[in-house]
This record gives C-alpha cells, structure tokens and sequence, in this order.
C-alpha cells in the first residue's frame, strides 16, 4: 500500500540544520508494529504518521522514535503541519486539529511561522542523585523533573556547550529523557538547551519542542516572564519563540522541506 512521505527539518530556516522528522502520511490505519518498523528504517529521532479524520481539518498524529512510540514530540508535530499546508492538504489560513496521545494539540500558520498550542509541563524541584551527577560530571545549579523528562541547570553556557554525558549511566535513570539548561551568552536569547535520550534511542536530539513546555515553566519562574526566544545548542542547532498561556505554552518555528518521496 503506497504512502507519501517527507523528510523536513524543524525549527530552522535552511535545510541540514534544526531537527530533521520523517512525516508519512497515512490513507488507512497501520499497525503499530508497522509504525514502529518504519521508524526504525528512517532512523530519524521522530517519524511522524498522520491520518485524515472525517471532520475538515482535524488528523490523528502518533509520533515514534527508532525504538519506541513516544506521548507527545513537538517538532515532528511542526513538520506534519508544514506538509500539510505545503502540500495543499489544508489552506494556509486554515487551524490543523491533531490528536494524539497528549490531547488535541493546534497548529496556526502566520506568514512561515508555525504556532504549536502545546500543554505546560509544570516541572518540581528533585534531589540530583549519585547517578545522574556521575553521568554529567558537573554540579548543577538545580535539578527539576517534569511529567516524561528531568530538567538540570548549569551555571553557564559555556559549561553546557562542553558538556559531554555518559549516555549509558543517562539511560538508566528512568526517564524519557534530561534536559541540560543555561542562561544564553547572546542578549538575544533568554537561555540555550540540550537534550539527551539515549533511552528511546536518541543519544542527542537536535531541537526538542516538548521539552521547551518543561523549559518555560522552570524559566519563568527565574526570569519573572512569559515569553522567550530560545536556542538548542546541538550540533545542527535550531531556534523557537515559546510563549506560556495559563496552562498551554505556544512553541513557534519555520521548517524547510528535504526531500519527499513514495513508501512502497
């Protein structure tokens, strides 16, 4: 049974940087075993699968990684939105509806900028243990843990860029994932990332979209505000705005289609 399918790079204005996500889009149900497996043949760290509902815009979205299907990925969400109103599926002015594991979750095109509506994840203070610790080899400034991820601070951006974790102590800690944080060098930017998951297969992922719902929470807290422009210092890099609304954060980026192709 043929399907299209994408290659398109998140968070980003050009193409080879911000996060790359493979969208296929589905005219039938698949099996999650099928899913599963095609996520490990395009071995990115999101392959998102996307099926038409009967009411106008709205689309059932699951997201799976090389290894595992994950609860919610906000830039495999960004790049099934840009192909559907890239590839004339829905009309550029028009809201998409997906639902998924998290919720119904909205995405608004303005010019080439892409809003996700996306739930805060209201993160609380935890005891950084001997693990964790042996695995960064830093001493954090603070230890938070969120709904799926932890959340560490560093004092730097200089420390956070020389950061080089042990990924195997990472994996045991029994969470999805360990967001490392700084305050941003550039005035232009309120604070800078990284994201390691080695336990669902992503040693580092570029430019992680639901992690900024962890990451605002923690930082509106220390910079007393609402809004921020944000960077993933990984090696391809990516930018976001993220703007926290009550109990929903609005993650907003471009994305640059690779490539597009057919599934045999």
């Amino acid at each position: 049974m043929e399907a299209d399918i994408y290659l398109v790079d998140a968070f980003s204005m050009q193409c080879f940087s911000g996060n790359p996500a493979a969208i296929c889009l589905l005219s039938s149900a698949r099996s999650a075993d099928w899913m599963q497996s095609l996520a490990a043949e395009m071995n990115q760290s999101e392959t998102a699968f996307v099926r038409s509902r009967e009411q106008g815009n709205s689309f059932d979205l699951r997201w799976f990684t090389p290894t595992i299907e994950v609860d919610l990925c906000g830039h495999a969400t960004l790049a099934a939105a840009h192909v559907l109103w890239h590839q004339g599926r829905v009309e550029s002015g028009q809201t998409i509806h997906f639902h998924s594991a998290s919720g119904v979750l909205s995405a608004n095109r303005r010019d080439e900028v892409i809003e996700l509506d996306f739930p805060l994840d209201e993160q609380q203070a935890t005891v950084a243990n001997e693990k964790l610790l042996l695995a960064l080899a830093q001493t954090p400034v603070y230890v938070g843990r969120g709904r799926h991820d932890l959340l560490v601070v560093l004092e730097s951006e200089q420390q956070l860029q020389q950061l080089r974790p042990d990924l195997q102590l990472l994996s045991e800690l029994g969470v999805r994932g360990v967001c490392v944080t700084a305050v941003a060098t550039d005035n232009n930017v309120d604070f800078v990332s990284r994201f390691f998951a080695p336990s669902v297969g992503i040693d580092e992922d570029p430019v992680t979209g639901s992690a900024h719902c962890l990451l605002a929470h923690y930082w509106r807290d220390r910079l007393g505000q609402s809004h921020f422009s944000a960077r993933q210092i990984s090696a391809r890099g990516g930018s976001l705005q993220v703007t926290i609304k009550g109990q929903r954060v609005v993650l907003a980026g471009t994305a640059v289609m690779v490539w597009r192709g057919c599934l045999l």
